[in-house]
Parts: C-alpha cells; structure tokens; sequence
C-alpha cells in the first residue's frame, strides 16, 4: 500500500550555536511524530556573516548528529581526536553514545553555505554507549540513476542493491538525497512499520498519489502508515532527502544538545558537564 500524507511541515527560521541562522525543519515540538528523528535544520545561506561564527565546543549525549554538507566546507573536530573538514557530498555522522564534545565551525570558501543536520535518537540500552565517529567523503557514497533521468545518492540504509556506507546503526536508518528532474517520478517499497518522512530542499514535489497540492523548498512531508512511497517531481523538477528508521517508542527527555529517558538523567548529564566528569 502506497502510504498517504500524514502531516506537512514548513521550516521555521531560528538561530543555533553562536549565531548561526538556519531553517528548523522539526524539532522538540514534533517528538515523539518523526521517532527515532529529533530534529533537521537545514543551515547555510549566500551571506557567511550567517554562518561564520559555527557551533563552537558544546557537548552531545544519548544521540546521533548526522551533518551532510550540499555546498561550501565545514571543520570539525571532538574530544575523541577527530579533526577534518567536509565539503560538498560528504557527511559526518557521530554517534555521541555515553558522551562527545566537539565542535562544526564553517569556513568560507566561495561565500556560500548549505547543509542539513539530522538528530537520530538512542534507544536507552545504547545511551551510554561508547561513542563513534564516521566520517563520509562523498566519492565513497553510491549513485544509483533513475530510469528516465534523475539518481539517488545513498547515504544510509539500501536502495536497488546499493547500500550506503553508513552501517551498524542501531536504529538502521535510511537516508537518501534523491534528484527527479521535471516529469519524473520516484518509487521506494518495503518500508514496513517505518516511520518515513521527505524533505524538499529544492523544487517541488507532489508526496502521494492522493495529493492535490504541490510541496515546496522548505517543507517537510511525514507520511502515515504504509509499505511504500510514491514522489512526483514539479514542473521545475526536485531534489529531496528521504528518511526512515524503526521508531524507538521510549520517553524523550531533551534539553539544548542532550536527549535522555528521564529529567534525572538530564540533570546528572548537565551536572558532569559543569565538574567536568561528562567525558566516560
């Protein structure tokens, strides 16, 4: 059964980190709608004064931070002695676990900027786990072409025999950053209990068979029940992410850069954060 729509969400814009302007696609308000997914922002603009101060050091715990760069270049580095920069169709994606410290500070290149950051909750039997760090170049991600034009980059999870580099994540998500040119179209099956959701970072889409209305740059598409997803590109044709992972089903306690099961669980986190204990 080809899932319908469920809900669409337009970004709001907000600021992050110290001074970073970016869209939040979803976030605190949306948990528990899009479980195991937190957040997406989608950040970066053609002014570096939006970007250019980063996220300096600033601690994570109990989640995965999946940070995929479109265009410009990003350096990162962490207290597990991570250090490198990213640029375009490169991905980082940490697994904070038991807790990381690390910072994102953009650089400017050609004075452009444009990302997304998905947050990917830890179920509580993996909050505390040791943490990870991958670190993705873009020439290792594959490409599959789409019949009649059009392919699929895919970053996580499989699609038509491909599968991404992204492996033994504990929510086994997918992640993919599908192009439909004008006219097109895009199938994915097998998708089960999934919870799955479409960003569009560009153009416009039409979600499902049964809808009337076109979905625009900037909108987020989370889809009801059902095997699989059926996407129209627009008259100007699309680029989209596409989403999917086993919802988790545990309460969500999150405040700033740390999601735990419990507000006694915050608080212990934030008080080793101040003594300086965070680190396991």
């Amino acid at each position: 059964m080809i899932r319908d729509v469920q809900r669409v969400l337009e970004g709001r814009e907000t600021m992050d980190g110290a001074g970073v302007r970016l869209r939040r696609i979803f976030g605190f308000s949306e948990v528990p709608a899009f479980d195991p997914f937190l957040m997406l922002d989608d950040f970066g603009t053609d002014n570096a004064d939006d970007f250019i101060a980063g996220f300096p050091m600033h601690p994570h715990r109990g989640i995965e931070t999946v940070t995929y760069l479109i265009k410009g270049r990003v350096r990162h580095k962490d207290s597990l002695g991570n250090n490198g920069v990213i640029g375009p169709g490169d991905m980082q994606w940490m697994s904070a676990g038991s807790g990381i410290i690390h910072e994102e500070m953009p650089e400017v290149a050609d004075g452009s900027l444009r990302g997304l950051q998905l947050w990917v909750n830890l179920p509580k039997s993996h909050k505390m786990s040791v943490p990870k760090y991958r670190d993705v170049v873009g020439k290792d991600v594959p490409v599959v072409p789409l019949a009649g034009g059009g392919l699929v980059r895919v970053l996580a999870g499989e699609y038509e025999g491909a599968r991404g580099p992204i492996k033994d994540v504990v929510a086994s998500p997918g992640y993919l950053d599908v192009e439909v040119p004008t006219g097109g179209s895009f199938r994915l099956s097998g998708l089960g209990s999934l919870t799955v959701f479409v960003y569009v970072l560009d153009g416009s889409v039409r979600p499902a068979p049964t809808s009337a209305a076109w979905v625009n740059r900037g909108s987020v598409v989370l889809y009801g029940a059902g095997d699989g997803v059926a996407v129209d590109a627009g008259p100007q044709g699309t680029r989209f992410v596409l989403a999917y992972g086993k919802p988790i089903g545990e309460p969500v306690a999150w405040r700033g850069p740390i999601v735990m099961n419990t507000p006694q669980e915050l608080d212990e986190a934030f008080k080793q954060v101040r003594n300086g204990t965070f680190i396991q």
